[in-house]
C-alpha cells in the first residue's frame, strides 16, 4: 500500500534563497515582494509536483539558539538581514495561513531542528517525508522514508534526495555522516570552524576511512596503524583541532527530538477558503500564481456577473448593431482564432461590448456575418477599444477589415501606468484591478505547453472551434466585459497621471502601424543560411578540436561541469587571486563558466579566445542560421516577427519570435546574418538609423556647452571627448583614447561606476575614476544633470522623457544600496533613452502619413534599435530617402543639438551604400 506523504517546508531557507535568487519586484504601493513571490512559488510548485497529503511550515524564531550559548560566533559572519527581506516574512506567513498550513516555530531552535523533529515524527507514523528547503544542511536527515527537495542551480531548478543521491553528491557519505564532514571541513555559511587545514576532498577521505569523528579520535588516541597512515600534517591539525571538530558536530547535527505534536488533522492538504487565498494573491498581485492554487476541499466558486447572447441570425445582428451605434460611440471588439497565428489563424467569433454588464458573441463561420461587421467595423464615427488590440487588427485585416479608429488599448494604458511590469495579460490585469478571476483557457481547451490568451503557439491543445459554442461565447463575452471594465477604470487615470496625451498621440497610433508591419513581414533568404550553416558547422567542429587538443583531452564543451573540469582542474586557470575574489562573490559558492569569469581569464591561456569564438559561432547557428528558414510563413514565403510594445520600461520596442533586436552586428560573422535579410526582386532595402541619438539628448537634457557645441560642429563626440579630457588637439587623439572617450560618454546614458568602465578598459579602478572626474570637469552640465535627476526621481518617485512617458522607481529611497544604485542608474538613463524611444515612434507615424502618396509599394519592415529598415521599389529609393530624412532629423525641432540620421540601401541588410552625401555627412574628427 502506498504511503501518505507530508511536505516540510524550511520557510527561512526558502525565503533567503527566494530573496536573492530574484530580482526586485515591487507591487504597485512599491512594496518588495520578491521573496513573498519565490517562496510562494515554489510552496504551489511541489504540492502540485509532489500531491502530498500534509503540509507543514517551519520558521527560525529571532532569539539566539543554543548553538548561539554553545559557541558565540555560530552564524558571526554573517551580515545583518536587509530590512526589505525582513519586511517580508510576515507577507510570507499571510499566504502559508490563506492557504490553510500550520506554521511551526520554537525559541531557541532554528527551521532545521523543527523539520528534523517532524520529519522524524512522521516517520514514526508511517508517512514518507520531504523537505522542501533552499540549502543542503538537511540532506543529513535522509533516509528510507525521509527525502529532501531543494535547488540546484537559480531558483527553479530542482532536485530531490535520496540516499544514493547524497551517496553520489558526497562520494559515498551516508546521510548519517553529513555532520561529521562538516565537523572536519567547516561550514563558512554558519561559520562552524572546523579542522583548520582540512578541506573537503580530505574531510570525505577521512570520514570514509573512520566512519564518524568519534571514532577517528578513539583512533588517534588508540594511535592504531590507520592513523599512522595519515599524513603528518593533517594528523597534527586533527589533534591541535580536537575540540573544535566536536564542536562543529555539535552546531551541525540537526535536532530530532524537540516537544513537538504532529497533529495530521492540521496540516490537511487543501482545507482552506479559497476566496481568502484569492484575495492574499490579489493584494500581492501574484494572479500568475492563481492557476497553480490546489484543489480546495472548502472551494469557493465565483459566480458569473454578467449576462452574453450569441447572435444566431442575420436580422438579429444588423437589430443588435444599429442598436450598438443608437446608444455608443464607443465599443470594445475582441476576436477568437482557432490557433493563434494573425497572419493565418481563422476567425471564428468576434464579442462586443458597450457596458460593463453585457456582451454579444457573433459566430464568424459564417461569411455573411462577417460581410454585416465589415461597415460597423471600419466606422470612424464608433471609437475601437481592446486589449491587445494589435492582435485583433491583424486578424481582421486577413478578412479584409480595417478596424478603425483605433481608440483605447488597455493594455497599453496600464503599461504607460506600470512601465517595466510584464504582467499585463488580460487574465492578470481582471485579477489586479478588478479582483476578478476569469475562465481559464484550459477550461475550453485543455492544457498545452504554451497559453492561448497569451497569443502564442500551443501544443497538445485541440482548436477552440472544437470547444462547444456556449463555452467559447462566454470566454469570448467575458474577454470583452473585463475589457470594457478595465477602460472605464484606467482611462481617468491617464488623465490624473498626465500620460493621455502621450497614450493618444504616440502609443495609439503606433498599434495599426506594428500591425502592419508585422503583417509585412521581412524576405530572408534561406538558402544563404542554409549554406552559411554548414560553413559555420565546419568552423566549430575546427574550433572543438583546436580545444580539446589545448585542454588535452576530448570533453563536452557545452557541459559547464566538464567546461569547469577542464579550466579550473586541468588546467588551474583560476589561481590567481582576482579570479578566486571574483568566484567568492558568485551565489553558488563555486567555479563558474559564465561570459564574465571568462572574460577575466581571457590572458591566462589561449583556450579561452577560442571559446569565445566557439560559443558565438554555436549561438549564431542555432539561433539564426538553422532557426530562421524554419520560421519563414508557408502563406507568405516571409519571416513575420511580433514587435512588443509593453515590454520595455523605457518605451522602446522589441520583438519575439524570432527577436530581430539581437542579432549580431560587432562581429564579422555576426553581420553575415544581415545578408539573409533580403529585399524581393525590383525593390531595395533602405536603413534609416539615428546617428548617436541617446547623447544627443543628453546634450539638450544637460544644456552641457561643450557637447552642444561639439554636435553643432558636427565633429565627432568621441574623438572630441578624448580631446577635451587628455587637453590634446583634435587631430592627435588616439584609437585607444577615443574608444576611452566612447566607453565614458556611452557609459553617463546607462550610469556608469568607475568599476564598470575599469571592467571594459581593462583599468584598474582607480585609473577608470580619475578619467570620469576629469569628464566631469570637462563636461560640468553632465554632472549637474546626473546629480539632479537621482534627486527628481527621489523627490517625485519618477522621472520623464521630454514627452512626458514615466518611468516610476519607487526603489530609489531602498535601504539596499544595491538596488538603491540599480533604480539611480536607471532615473539617470530613462529620459534619454525614453525619449530616444519617443522620437523614433512619432517618426514611425508621421512617416506612414506620407508613404501612401510617396510611394504607395514602399514596406516599413523593421524597426531595430535606433534603425528603420524599409522595403521600396527600385526606383523609388532617391525620394523615399530623401522625404524619411527630413521627416527624421526634423522630428522636434526643439532639440538644442542637430538630429543625423545615416541613410543606406541595397539588396541585403549588410551590403549597404550610402544614400546621401555631401558636406553636412561628413564629420569632423572621425579618424580612426
Amino acid at each position: 500500500m502506498k504511503k501518505q506523504k507530508i511536505l516540510l517546508i524550511d520557510a527561512n531557507a526558502l525565503i533567503h534563497r527566494a530573496f536573492h535568487a530574484l530580482p526586485p519586484l515591487t507591487i504597485k504601493n512599491g512594496e518588495l515582494v520578491n521573496a513573498v513571490y519565490g517562496f510562494s512559488l515554489i510552496l504551489l510548485k511541489t504540492i502540485n509536483e509532489l500531491n502530498p497529503d500534509y503540509v507543514a511550515t517551519a520558521f527560525d524564531t529571532p532569539q539566539p539558539t543554543f548553538r548561539h550559548k554553545e559557541f558565540k560566533d555560530y552564524k558571526a559572519t554573517r551580515q545583518k538581514a536587509d530590512l526589505e527581506l525582513i519586511s517580508q516574512f510576515p507577507k510570507v506567513k499571510e499566504v502559508i495561513t490563506a492557504l490553510g498550513i500550520p506554521i511551526f516555530e520554537k525559541p531557541g531552535f532554528e527551521a532545521d531542528d523543527i523539520v528534523g523533529t517532524l520529519a522524524k515524527k512522521a516517520e514514526e507514523k508511517n508517512l514518507e517525508a520531504i523537505i522542501v528547503t533552499g540549502d543542503l544542511d538537511e540532506v543529513q536527515l535522509v533516509s528510507p522514508n525521509i527525502k529532501v527537495y531543494t535547488m540546484r542551480r537559480g531558483f527553479t531548478d530542482t532536485v530531490l534526495y535520496d540516499e544514493s543521491q547524497v551517496k553520489e553528491k558526497y562520494e559515498g557519505l551516508s546521510p548519517l555522516q553529513i555532520a561529521d564532514y562538516k565537523a572536519l571541513r567547516g561550514d563558512p555559511s554558519d561559520n562552524i570552524p572546523g579542522v583548520l587545514g582540512i578541506g573537503e576532498k580530505t574531510a570525505i577521505e577521512l570520514i570514509k576511512k573512520f566512519g564518524s569523528i568519534e571514532n577517528l579520535y578513539k583512533e588517534i588516541k588508540n594511535n592504531t596503524k590507520k592513523v599512522k597512515d595519515l599524513k603528518p600534517k593533517v594528523l597534527e591539525n586533527l589533534r591541535e583541532k580536537e575540540k573544535e571538530a566536536k564542536i562543529s558536530k555539535y552546531l551541525a547535527l540537526i535536532v530530532k527530538d524537540l516537544p513537538l505534536e504532529l497533529d495530521l488533522k492540521k496540516t490537511e492538504t487543501g482545507v482552506y477558503d479559497r476566496e481568502i487565498a484569492i484575495n492574499v494573491f490579489k493584494k500581492f498581485e501574484f494572479r500568475t500564481l492563481l492557476a497553480k492554487l490546489p484543489k480546495s476541499k472548502t472551494l469557493n466558486k465565483q459566480k458569473r456577473d454578467f449576462d452574453f447572447k450569441i447572435i444566431k441570425e442575420e436580422k438579429e445582428l444588423l437589430k443588435v448593431l444599429k442598436a450598438i451605434k443608437n446608444k455608443t460611440q464607443e465599443i470594445v471588439v475582441d476576436t477568437e482564432t482557432e490557433k493563434l497565428d494573425s497572419v493565418s489563424g481563422k476567425l471564428i467569433g468576434v464579442s462586443l461590448s458597450f457596458s460593463e454588464k453585457e456582451a454579444f458573441y457573433i459566430p464568424t463561420e459564417n461569411n455573411d456575418f462577417l460581410k454585416l461587421l465589415k461597415p460597423f467595423l471600419e466606422d470612424k464615427n464608433i471609437k475601437k477599444i481592446g486589449h491587445n488590440l494589435k492582435y485583433d487588427i491583424s486578424v481582421l485585416a486577413c478578412y479584409g477589415i480595417n478596424l478603425a479608429p483605433v481608440y483605447f488599448d488597455t493594455m497599453i494604458a496600464y503599461y504607460l501606468l506600470r512601465p517595466g511590469e510584464r504582467r499585463l495579460s488580460l487574465d492578470d490585469l481582471a485579477f489586479s484591478e478588478l479582483g476578478f478571476e476569469k475562465i481559464s483557457i484550459e477550461e475550453l481547451i485543455g492544457k498545452g505547453k504554451n497559453s492561448h490568451s497569451a497569443k502564442a503557439s500551443r501544443d497538445k491543445q485541440k482548436l477552440l472551434n472544437e470547444a462547444p459554442l456556449e463555452k467559447v461565447a462566454e470566454y469570448s463575452s467575458e474577454d470583452a466585459v473585463i475589457t470594457f471594465r478595465l477602460f472605464k477604470k484606467v482611462k481617468p487615470l491617464l488623465q490624473k497621471e498626465n500620460l493621455e496625451e502621450l497614450f493618444l498621440k504616440i502609443e495609439m497610433p503606433l498599434v495599426s502601424i506594428l500591425a502592419e508591419m508585422e503583417r509585412n513581414g521581412v524576405k530572408i533568404d534561406s538558402l544563404f543560411l542554409k549554406k552559411m550553416s554548414k560553413r559555420l558547422e565546419k568552423e566549430i567542429e575546427n574550433l572543438k578540436t583546436k580545444i580539446c587538443r589545448l585542454a588535452n583531452c576530448d570533453f563536452n564543451i557545452n557541459s559547464p561541469q566538464q567546461l569547469k573540469e577542464v579550466l579550473f582542474e586541468k588546467l588551474k586557470l583560476a589561481e590567481s587571486p582576482e579570479i578566486k575574489k571574483e568566484m567568492k562573490k558568485l551565489k553558488s559558492g563555486g567555479f563558474s563558466t559564465a561570459a564574465g569569469i571568462l572574460e577575466k581569464l581571457k590572458d591566462t591561456h589561449p583556450i579561452i579566445n577560442l571559446l569565445f569564438d566557439y560559443r558565438e559561432l554555436v549561438k549564431l547557428k542555432t539561433t539564426y542560421a538553422d532557426a530562421l528558414p524554419k520560421l519563414v510563413h508557408p502563406k507568405t514565403g516571409r519571416v513575420h516577427t511580433n514587435f512588443n510594445q509593453t515590454i520595455t520600461a523605457t518605451g522602446r520596442l522589441s520583438s519575439s519570435n524570432p527577436n530581430l533586436q539581437n542579432i549580431p552586428i560587432r562581429t564579422k560573422v555576426g553581420r553575415e546574418i544581415r545578408k539573409a535579410f533580403v529585399a524581393e526582386k525590383g525593390y531595395k532595402l533602405i536603413s534609416a538609423d539615428y546617428s548617436q541619438i541617446e547623447l544627443r539628448i543628453i546634450a539638450h537634457l544637460s544644456g552641457d556647452q561643450k557637447m552642444i557645441d561639439s554636435f553643432r560642429n558636427h565633429e565627432d563626440i568621441h574623438t572630441r571627448t578624448a580631446a577635451d579630457v587628455n587637453e590634446i588637439p583634435l587631430k592627435d587623439v588616439t584609437y585607444e583614447e577615443r574608444r576611452a572617450a566612447k566607453a565614458v560618454n556611452f557609459g553617463i546614458v546607462y550610469g556608469i561606476s568607475a568599476h564598470g568602465l575599469a571592467g571594459q578598459l581593462g583599468w584598474n579602478r582607480e585609473e577608470a575614476q580619475k578619467y570620469i572626474d576629469k569628464y566631469y570637469k570637462k563636461h560640468p552640465g553632465i554632472l549637474k544633470y546626473v546629480t539632479e535627476i537621482v534627486e527628481v526621481a527621489k523627490d517625485f518617485g519618477f522621472v520623464e522623457t521630454l514627452l512626458g512617458r514615466r518611468r516610476y522607481l519607487p526603489e530609489i529611497n531602498s535601504n539596499n544600496f544595491q538596488i538603491r544604485s540599480a533604480a539611480e542608474r536607471m532615473a539617470i538613463n530613462f529620459p534619454a533613452q525614453g525619449t530616444a524611444a519617443d522620437l523614433m515612434k512619432l517618426a514611425m507615424i508621421e512617416i506612414t502619413k506620407i508613404m501612401p502618396k510617396l510611394s504607395p509599394k514602399s514596406k516599413m519592415t523593421l524597426q531595430v534599435h535606433d534603425e528603420l529598415v524599409f522595403e521600396v521599389p527600385e526606383k523609388e529609393v532617391k525620394q523615399f530617402s530623401l522625404a524619411i530624412e527630413k521627416i527624421m532629423e526634423g522630428i522636434y525641432p526643439e532639440l538644442k543639438v542637430p538630429i543625423r540620421v545615416d541613410i543606406t540601401y541595397g539588396n541585403n541588410w549588410k551590403d549597404m551604400a550610402e544614400i546621401i552625401k555631401g558636406d553636412k555627412r561628413k564629420t569632423k574628427g572621425f579618424q580612426h
